[in-house]
């Protein structure tokens, strides 16, 4: 056995990219499709040998329809299933990851879910000691897209864009993104779930129009609460069609409650595109501190 697999079996990291639109969100769930199904599913097929199959670990769970090209998830192998995955080299074509369970991992499991290629495994990799792939993230960074009228309709990107009529001045929407950032508690952006805290600090969030005139709001948190993101996108909005003010905006955040004063963006437009994590030395410390309860 290498030496990289100790006796209590080994981390593995994987950094994962996906269109979620056939999919029912990331976290499994009876009947339905979702990300985390299809991967275990694969999982299932390459260690049925060497059961039980290990469970997956995200950074952040995305809801139905979003999309990601950097989340971040880990699972844990025992040895024997760790060595099922090694297979010594032969000859002078022999591949790399045949000695490398990450690697090797990664190119069988985008062997099966690349037949349909909603998901690719982009990297794996032995994680390093304390790492955990949701407690020990110091933030996620997302982008939402959407296609006004000033923007070009692109129908090879409508599965990651929303749509949406008339103009909207991204000077008002660039300002109260700007004013939303901080430690607060988001609950007039969260849906509510119970015994779940709303305090976040949203680090940054800005908006831009890209080359082809689609508005491009980047947004980045220590993390997101159930809709967060897409309720934040959505007060923004109405400020940019000129229905709210910037003002009214950071009264409803402060007031803590959850609001129907403007809407809830579509899923689609959603992409989570980075997670973020400290130096190998402090993931322990940060996964602990991540567990404590968040208050202001």
């Amino acid at each position: 056995m290498s030496e990289q697999f100790q006796a209590d079996g080994v981390r593995i990291r994987l950094d994962i990219a996906y269109d979620g639109t056939n999919f029912n969100g990331w976290g499994i769930q009876p009947i339905l499709r979702t990300v985390q199904g299809d991967i275990e599913s694969a999982l299932a097929t390459i260690l049925q040998r060497n059961p039980p199959i290990p469970r997956l670990t995200v950074a952040g769970r995305t809801d139905a329809g979003v999309h990601a090209t950097g989340q971040v998830a880990h699972l844990d192998l025992s040895p024997e299933q760790a060595d099922s995955l090694l297979r010594p080299p032969r000859g002078r074509n022999a591949r790399a990851a045949d000695t490398d369970a990450a690697a090797a991992l990664a190119r069988r499991l985008n062997g099966i879910l690349g037949q349909r290629g909603e998901i690719v495994i982009t990297a794996a990799s032995i994680a390093p000691e304390g790492f955990d792939a949701r407690f020990g993230a110091l933030w996620r960074r997302y982008e939402y897209r959407i296609a006004d009228a000033e923007s070009l309709r692109d129908p090879l990107q409508r599965t990651r864009t929303t749509w949406l009529p008339g103009r909207h001045d991204i000077a008002p929407m660039e300002q109260v993104a700007q004013a939303l950032c901080g430690l607060h508690d988001f609950a007039a952006y969260c849906k509510p779930k119970p015994m779940a805290t709303t305090i976040r600090t949203l680090q940054t969030f800005s908006w831009r129009r890209d080359d082809d005139g689609v508005l491009v709001a980047s947004l980045q948190a220590d993390a997101f609460c159930h809709s967060m993101v897409r309720a934040l996108v959505g007060g923004c909005v109405a400020v940019g069609e000129g229905r709210m003010s910037v003002e009214r905006l950071l009264e409803l955040r402060d007031a803590g409650e959850r609001t129907a004063a403007f809407k809830v963006m579509p899923a689609r437009g959603l992409v989570l595109t980075q997670v973020g994590y400290p130096d190998d030395a402090a993931l322990a410390l940060r996964a602990a501190e991540t567990r404590a309860h968040r208050a202001l």
